[in-house]
């Protein structure tokens, strides 16, 4: 049988997953192996990558750099963050690439007793109760789409990680295939 987790709650302390049955059957008794789908992996790694890129965008830009706000999907992240003017093609590449240490905890989260830390290695500290890689390498690269300005202030980035990024270097070849044919080059 295969069952798909629709939603999870806790009771006591004890973690509840919800599911749905999507192939086959089961009863009581029946031994299950959980697995992580890889549209959660992708989640987990645009998430992980908000984090460094808040991080990222404080040192290259500057400590007046705020979360906005944010979408993280499966197919990409989307990450908003306080800044007066447009970044640099320079400052784009370096947000790309840029280490260093901070802790601060993220715009919006609600926090019940107990806080969780979350930290990529030496990059990142930030209260976090939200999924994450359990290593750095799950992300498999990170490339920036675009860099706009939504309002008075704010920007906005969005990118790709993991198999949305591999998704889009193959469109990016694939277009490029496409016009070396028709200029015959």
């Amino acid at each position: 049988a295969v069952l798909e987790v629709e939603t999870v709650t806790q009771v006591d302390g004890v973690f509840l997953h919800h599911c749905r049955t999507t192939q086959g059957t089961i009863k009581v008794g029946d031994n299950v192996t959980a697995e992580v789908s890889v549209r959660r992996s992708d989640i987990q790694a645009n998430h992980t990558a908000t984090h460094l890129l808040h991080k990222v965008l404080r040192q290259v830009l500057g400590e007046h750099v705020r979360q906005a706000g944010s979408l993280v999907q499966a197919e990409r992240l989307r990450f908003d963050f306080t800044h007066p003017k447009a970044l640099t093609p320079q400052e784009l590449a370096r947000v790309e690439v840029a280490r260093r240490q901070d802790a601060m905890a993220l715009f919006g989260e609600k926090y019940g007793d107990k806080v969780r830390m979350v930290s990529v290695g030496d990059v990142s500290f930030e209260l976090c109760g939200g999924t994450h890689v359990p290593t750095t390498a799950r992300i498999r690269g990170f490339k920036i789409l675009s860099e706009v300005g939504i309002g008075t202030g704010v920007r906005r980035i969005e990118a790709v990680t993991g198999t949305g990024m591999l998704r889009h270097f193959f469109a990016v070849q694939e277009t490029l295939d496409d016009a070396a044919a028709v200029a015959k080059t």
